[in-house]
């Protein structure tokens, strides 16, 4: 017991700062891996409707990628195993930067894809009543603060690579 306040003293964080950092990694790499692994084991789900539900200044790439079948197949592939890898190693804090720069830039596409603003209307029901700020934008924030606040070297599979790579 003694050990662990001793670590705790030499972090730059304190134990409630470091928790809720921690808790913040987890809870968006659960949904993050949720959202992949709820499309990877439906076999029907595609995302051509998403794609040609797309309003915006990008519209044209979304909808060019649903209109040609290889990129479609190309972006589900990517989109589904995209969540499933950044969620997974943002839970287990593994390779953290990194998979938070992919979340997001993936949640960015989401968010440019179809973003709140005044006038869209989307065929797929919406949760509430956005302009500017929704979910999308939200857990940008979030992942960005796991991103400029890093924890996994210090609770996470890269404090034990950390650790490997510095005893060599």
């Amino acid at each position: 017991m003694k050990n662990e306040f001793a670590f705790f003293k030499t972090l730059p964080y304190t134990k409630s700062q470091l928790s809720l950092l921690v808790i913040l990694r987890i809870i968006v790499g659960w949904h993050i891996f949720y959202e992949g692994f709820s499309k990877l084991i439906n076999p029907n789900w595609s995302s051509v409707g998403y794609l040609l539900d797309s309003k915006g200044w990008f519209a044209f790439i979304f909808t060019g990628i649903a209109s040609d079948p290889t990129l479609l197949k190309l972006a589900d592939i990517f989109n589904v195993w995209g969540l499933l890898i950044i969620g997974f190693c943002l839970m287990a804090g593994l390779f953290e930067r990194w998979a938070s720069t992919g979340a997001i830039v993936l949640i960015g596409l989401y968010y440019l894809s179809h973003p709140p603003l005044i006038g869209y209307k989307f065929e797929a029901p919406g949760e509430g009543s956005y302009l500017l700020v929704n979910k999308n934008l939200i857990e940008i924030f979030a992942v960005s603060i796991n991103l400029v606040f890093p924890n996994s070297r210090l609770i996470g599979l890269d404090r034990l690579i950390y650790q490997l790579r510095n005893n060599k």
